[in-house]
């Protein structure tokens, strides 16, 4: 096939890319300029998309043999990723900026640009394998090494996009592994550190990033019984689960930590309560989809896994769509044991053994323990 490789700078981009090109594709390289700062550099493992990442992306290209070019996606991640980033949290929700970028840019933009050219597929280095069944649809499934597994943060696929998506590092024991193999080929970034925090905030500093672009108003620390018990700078720099920064000035009664429960940005307040207040019962999302075939009857109940972060472990659960708020169809979840620090925002992937069900931004919680009256 005629596949564009989308390479970030890093090592398993570059890896998959080669290995793209031994299975006997024709591949050609991508480097995605996400940011219009011509000085963005990298520093150790903060940041991505900065120039340094992609002259590594063209020394790795150049040693494949493939041709490479940059794409300025610049405008369409800031509309897509930094300003939706910027909208949740002013509503309160908190948002995973890594998985609208999935959505909306490495498997939107990038895949119906490259489906435009006459490309036939989009690869990528993420840790996910993609397998058939027996009547020849296309699954998105865990990768090998569990420990590496990024399925959960391509749980926004859909159907159509996961037919046009190759993951060649899927079935690969250990990133380790991956390590040697680029070292082995003579790629400079054998080495190179994993990229982490969010990408557009490379200092990691989200709550000064969001004071600098939202503004920052006092208002009221509440309790769960609605008592205004202290004053915080701006909503916006907390989320739910949070315990440092809260600054009340006294204990509790009993002496135990207080957390963020809930933030209010209408009323510019946050609820803060005991560790298990943030027990959830029940989540759901009205925007929701299946990554291939959709169950053939979501409304009714059925059992699976469900996980909310993309490092944190599958939990059992029942799933089931459902009327929501004004009528409309949301993916209602219950886990079997409670979920813990589950913020509106976060991103709900549902799955069934290895196989990604499907997805829902999650809107509304339940709270597993009710507030004393």
């Amino acid at each position: 096939m005629k596949v564009l490789a989308a390479m970030s700078g890093g090592v398993d981009s570059a890896v998959a890319a080669a290995r793209a090109v031994e299975a006997g594709h024709e591949v050609v390289g991508v480097h995605l300029a996400l940011s219009r700062m011509p000085g963005t550099l990298r520093t150790g493992s903060r940041g991505c998309c900065t120039i340094e990442d992609s002259m590594d992306a063209q020394r790795a290209a150049n040693i494949i043999g493939i041709p490479y070019y940059v794409w300025d996606f610049s405008e369409r991640f800031k509309l897509d990723v930094v300003d939706d980033f910027i909208a949740e949290y002013s509503a309160g929700r908190t948002p995973n900026p890594c998985m609208r970028c999935n959505e909306r840019i490495k498997f939107a933009a990038l895949l119906e640009k490259a489906i435009a050219l006459g490309f036939d597929a989009v690869v990528t280095g993420h840790y996910a394998s993609i397998e058939t069944d027996a009547d020849g649809n296309k699954e998105l499934h865990r990768a090998a090494a569990w420990a590496k597994d990024q399925s959960y943060v391509l749980g926004v696929l859909t159907a159509e996009q996961i037919n046009h998506s190759m993951f060649p590092l899927g079935a690969t024991p250990s990133k380790a592994e991956v390590r040697a193999e680029a070292a082995a080929r003579g790629f400079s970034v054998a080495n190179k550190p994993d990229s982490h925090d969010i990408c557009f905030i490379p200092d990691g500093d989200t709550r000064g990033w969001l004071a600098d672009r939202v503004g920052a108003e006092q208002g009221a620390v509440l309790d769960r019984s609605g008592e205004i018990i202290g004053k915080h700078e701006g909503a916006h720099a907390f989320t739910v689960g949070q315990r440092k920064g809260i600054n009340i000035g006294y204990p509790t009664d009993d002496g135990k930590p207080r957390f963020v429960l809930e933030v209010r940005p209408k009323t510019n307040e946050v609820v803060v309560g005991p560790r298990e207040a943030l027990d959830i019962a029940e989540i759901a999302g009205q925007k929701f989809t299946w990554a291939g075939v959709a169950p053939s009857h979501p409304d009714v109940a059925f059992e699976c896994e469900v996980q909310i972060r993309a490092h944190a472990d599958p939990v059992p659960a029942v799933a089931q769509v459902v009327p929501g708020v004004d009528g409309v169809l949301e993916l209602k979840i219950i886990p079997t044991d409670p979920l813990n620090g589950v913020a509106p925002g976060q991103t709900a992937v549902v799955y069934v053994g290895t196989r990604v069900l499907g997805q829902c931004t999650i809107d509304r919680t339940v709270s597993a323990v009710p507030v004393p009256a």
